[in-house]
């Protein structure tokens, strides 16, 4: 299957004085237009019965461009071909989940990379290259064949956070406050930008926890945000409660929009907005070139114990509608342009951290407490199967072709036959090999009177990071190419799997 993010005619400029004009092409869309104040607006001609046919041949859409070269030659326009690739958490700014490959035919170990601590951020694929940051404080470039190490940065914090890639440069937030502009070949810093400072979503006596009066870090505030790249600015979240935009080129300001309370959710960004959740319960859409509030939506409350409540995860984009999942247990959809609330579906008191994805005409995501994948109408909300996964699940599903697949915190990674409604493959770490019979019951469900031992952080903290991690979780969310799945896990590998 053609690799749209890396087919040199994917972006085609035709420039005129001081103007860009250009044609988009990949094997989703085929666009005229230009960049308006830093945001595309663009004819989508593949809409035309004359162009569907197109869509994903590649030697079509090379004379496509070809032709959209001599157009704009007969006119007096220069012709630019950019080869540049721009990939990201997600899959793209919109953030659907999906990758226009072909999945993984079964989880079988290709290699693995040892990092120094977890691996919580999610791998970035581009130019046969895995992107991929670690608490050891780096961000690493691997082979995506072999896992060789091509080089590795050190961002100074511990790299919760996924990189983004674009214009041959990559983006990373570290726990040190800041976003790093690193050069893709070399690893050479370009730029940085510093933020207040990061800290995690603190609030006195937090998930229960003793005593109830103490400010608390919340222990499961795993992740930072991850950078979202488009039309030359960068855009993410940080632990001073901001949604930040940067330059990509120079690292320069551009603007901040502050929300109540951390925000470590990824921004999404589609048709000039900025979607974004914020742990002070609300979702903001922002107008992606100024910063201002084009609306915003409010979800449940916890006041007393500060547990079922905020956003830590990330929002998917698609078809004018907004989805995203929240800690007060719910999962919703809303109008795009208006914040609307379109539907909602309840989870029955569990957090949803995970991400969405989105594909065949459904919405999947992965629930915490009540541990499930599940999958509903995108349309309706309304349940179309659901699947136990027996433990936590944070990791967000990665679609290609009729299959989705996301990690567990029991050290397992599992494959979703979307079209059949069950499962076909898993994967196991050598965490769980090791100690499930410790941590988990013969059903393979956490064992809660072993692994919960105390009230107090300390004891939560300790009971996770030691126990619970020793299963080598998975946090992290896949990212797919060419038959290979990519995944990092808390004991501090990245995984390659595939045939």
């Amino acid at each position: 299957m053609a690799n749209r993010e890396t087919n040199p005619l994917r972006q085609l400029k035709l420039a005129s004085r001081s103007k860009i004009w250009r044609i988009r092409s990949d094997s989703a869309r085929i666009e005229w237009g230009k960049t308006f104040g830093g945001v595309w607006l663009g004819i989508d001609m593949s809409a035309s019965p004359k162009f569907k046919f197109a869509k994903g041949n590649v030697f079509v859409r090379g004379l496509l461009g070809l032709a959209a070269v001599w157009v704009a030659s007969q006119r007096g326009y220069a012709a630019i071909v950019s080869t540049q690739t721009t990939a990201m958490f997600r899959g793209g700014a919109a953030h659907s989940g999906v990758y226009d490959t072909r999945p993984p035919t079964r989880l079988k170990l290709k290699w693995k990379f040892q990092t120094g601590e977890a691996v919580f951020s999610s791998p970035t694929f581009a130019d046969n290259v895995i992107y991929v940051g670690s608490a050891d404080n780096g961000v690493y470039a691997l082979e995506a064949a072999t896992g060789k190490l091509r080089w590795r940065f050190d961002a100074h914090g511990n790299v919760h956070s996924s990189p983004a890639i674009a214009d041959g440069t990559v983006f990373a937030v570290s726990l040190d406050g800041k976003l790093y502009a690193i050069d893709a070949s070399s690893g050479a810093q370009k730029w940085a930008f510093a933020t207040a400072g990061e800290h995690r979503f603190t609030k006195p006596g937090i998930d229960y926890l003793n005593p109830p009066t103490e400010e608390m870090a919340d222990p499961w505030d795993f992740f930072l945000s991850s950078p979202a790249v488009v039309a030359g600015v960068v855009y993410f979240g940080s632990g001073d409660n901001n949604v930040y935009a940067v330059d990509a080129a120079s690292g320069a300001f551009k603007w901040k929009f502050k929300t109540g309370d951390v925000v470590h959710a990824s921004p999404a960004v589609a048709d000039g907005v900025v979607y974004v959740g914020s742990f002070d319960a609300n979702f903001y859409a922002l107008d992606a070139n100024t910063g201002g509030l084009i609306w915003k939506f409010a979800t449940g409350k916890d006041e007393e114990h500060h547990l079922m409540t905020g956003i830590p995860g990330s929002a998917a984009v698609a078809q004018g509608v907004v989805y995203f999942g929240c800690r007060d247990g719910n999962f919703y959809a809303l109008n795009a342009g208006t914040g609307g609330l379109k539907w909602k579906h309840s989870l029955g008191g569990s957090w949803i951290v995970a991400s969405p994805a989105m594909g065949g005409g459904n919405v999947c995501f992965t629930t915490s407490d009540t541990h499930e994948f599940v999958v509903l109408s995108a349309k309706t909300g309304a349940p179309v199967f659901t699947l136990p996964c027996n433990v936590y699940a944070f990791s967000s599903p990665a679609i290609a072709a009729s299959h989705a697949f996301f990690g567990t915190f029991d050290g397992k990674i599992h494959a979703v036959d979307l079209t059949r409604q069950t499962y076909d493959d898993s994967f196991e770490s050598p965490g769980f090999k090791k100690h499930s019979s410790e941590y988990l019951t013969q059903k393979g469900e956490l064992n809660s009177a072993v692994v919960w031992t105390g009230e107090t952080l300390e004891d939560n903290t300790l009971d996770i990071r030691v126990k619970l991690f020793s299963l080598g979780s998975f946090l992290s969310s896949p990212t797919i190419h060419d038959g290979v799945l990519y995944i990092g896990s808390v004991d501090g590998c990245v995984y390659a799997l595939g045939e």
